[in-house]
């Protein structure tokens, strides 16, 4: 029986259903929805930033180099700030702290993944010669929208959901075991029967929808107010935090409280905070192009206009084809005053390089 006959046949007139299963096997290997999510939203990211980047007057390839950076030190910090908020799951009593490294089973904490992410792109900017905050505008855009592609690996994961509701959009959940031993598996198993154990608020849905809003906005605001030194990267975070709060609020999967109330929401609270107050306090439109530029790296196609190239191979002047032109032909003694000067105007300008 299909998911939407199933749904039919239950109290609720109509429902979301959820995948059968999150992970495929192709022989011994197995491939996971989750991970296709994640790399599909790291591409739209790069391709995005690429895009914004070269329009804002940098060079091809600056943001693919720098994500050689950013993209491995976002994935380890957005583990480390969700091992380091759900402790309890790696390293409670009957818990294997190897669980801990299992990325492919979810649990990548956003904020974590932006703090150490940051550093990667600081790196990275520092290699190519350009500005920090530039870079982080350039890509604010593309980063919403990979959050909001990778939302959907939780869906499949049957992940981030919230209480159960009556709504016609409500989420059916399913019963998934492993084939080989009948026994509950709601990672790598999969649902034999598309009758939902219960129908809950698809709180991921909503955060990806919020998500694609944000995309929006920013696009919008980029574009209108030209805004430059960080703001928009700035306008991502406060965007994103106000519909974390209240999205957070609704989820019931487990999580770290403090004081009753589920850490990540503390955490939204002070970076919208972060976030609005450096819309407010910094001001300036947007860099001047020549700033992203940068260093010429080996393979752009003005490696051989640097400077130290220019120095090695100077080319004549109009003034000195002018000099050439007016000098009297066969005049052994000017030529002689004229290549001194020349020879201290090179000694100067070496100096000065």
């Amino acid at each position: 029986m299909s998911a939407p006959v199933a749904a039919l046949a239950s109290p609720f007139l109509a429902t979301i259903p959820s995948p059968p299963q999150g992970v495929w096997f192709i022989g011994p290997i197995p491939l996971r929805a989750y991970a296709l999510c994640i790399i599909a939203g790291i591409i739209a990211a790069v391709w995005i930033g690429s895009r914004r980047w070269v329009a804002r007057g940098g060079r091809e390839g600056t943001v693919i180099d720098i994500a050689v950076f950013a993209v491995p030190f976002g994935l380890v910090g957005g583990r480390l700030y969700h091992v380091a908020t759900d402790w309890y799951k790696y390293f409670g009593p009957d818990r294997n702290p190897l669980d801990a490294l299992k990325v492919w089973e979810g649990g990548l904490g956003i904020w974590g993944a932006v703090a150490l992410g940051a550093v990667g792109a600081w790196i990275g900017c520092r290699r190519r010669g350009v500005p920090l905050a530039a870079f982080a505008d350039a890509v604010a855009p593309g980063i919403i929208l990979a959050q909001a592609i990778g939302r959907l690996g939780n869906w499949f994961n049957q992940e981030l959901y919230g209480a159960p509701t009556d709504l016609p959009w409500g989420l059916e959940i399913y019963r998934r075991i492993d084939p080989a031993t009948g026994l509950a598996d709601p990672i790598t198993g999969v649902a034999m029967d598309s009758t939902p154990v219960t129908v809950v608020h698809p709180t991921f849905l909503y955060e990806l929808l919020w998500n694609l809003g944000v995309f929006l906005l920013i696009i919008w605001a980029d574009r209108k107010f030209r805004m430059g030194h960080g703001r928009v990267f700035a306008l991502y975070v406060a965007g994103y935090t106000a519909g974390r709060v209240w999205i957070e609020m609704m989820r019931t999967d487990d999580a770290t409280h403090i004081l009753g109330i589920r850490i990540n929401v503390f955490t939204s609270l002070i970076v919208f905070a972060g976030a609005v107050l450096y819309l407010l306090y910094v001001r300036g439109k947007r860099e001047d192009p020549e700033l992203l530029r940068g260093k010429p790296m080996p393979g752009d196609d003005d490696t051989a206009a640097t400077p130290e190239a220019s120095a090695e191979e100077p080319k004549a002047t109009a003034d000195d084809a002018d000099e050439d032109k007016d000098e009297p032909k066969g005049s052994d003694d000017s030529g002689d005053e004229r290549a001194e000067a020349r020879s201290a105007d090179g000694n100067g300008k070496d100096a000065k390089d």
